[in-house]
């Protein structure tokens, strides 16, 4: 399988503007630029994109691991923070609660550390990666 996405850029880094697509056009001439990359401009962003998949990767293996080990989530939210510091990332912070029927929180921080450990987007990124996994 391989999916893909497109940028393209015109002008300058600080100055110019620039699209990004997806495959499934979910994304079609997606608005970024140095605004709403480094500042608060309107667009989106690299490490925008890289927070939503760590996101929805890790999430979706979390599921894939507790329906291994015979548990069902109800529920499961998580918020993926990139850290940029000087033209490097440096950082990707997951925030998980889930609500598990039969699953007491010491079980629950293993499952969550495998799924961080063993999700294809973790697995790719070369930075620190933490976490806070919570039940609720």
């Amino acid at each position: 399988m391989k999916r893909y996405a497109t940028a393209n850029w015109k002008g300058t880094g600080k100055e110019g503007t620039g699209t990004n697509t997806t495959q499934s056009g979910v994304l079609t001439d997606t608005q970024y630029s140095y605004k709403s990359r480094f500042e608060e401009g309107i667009g989106t962003n690299p490490e925008e994109l890289i927070a939503a998949a760590h996101a929805g990767c890790f999430t979706m293996k979390l599921s894939f691991v507790l329906n291994a080990a015979g548990f069902t989530a109800d529920n499961i939210d998580t918020k993926c923070t990139i850290t940029l510091d000087s033209g490097a990332i440096t950082e990707s912070h997951l925030e998980v609660t889930a609500s598990v029927p039969g699953v007491d929180a010491e079980k629950f921080a293993e499952f969550a550390a495998d799924a961080k450990a063993n999700c294809p987007i973790s697995k790719l990124l070369n930075t620190n990666i933490t976490m806070e996994a919570s039940l609720v």
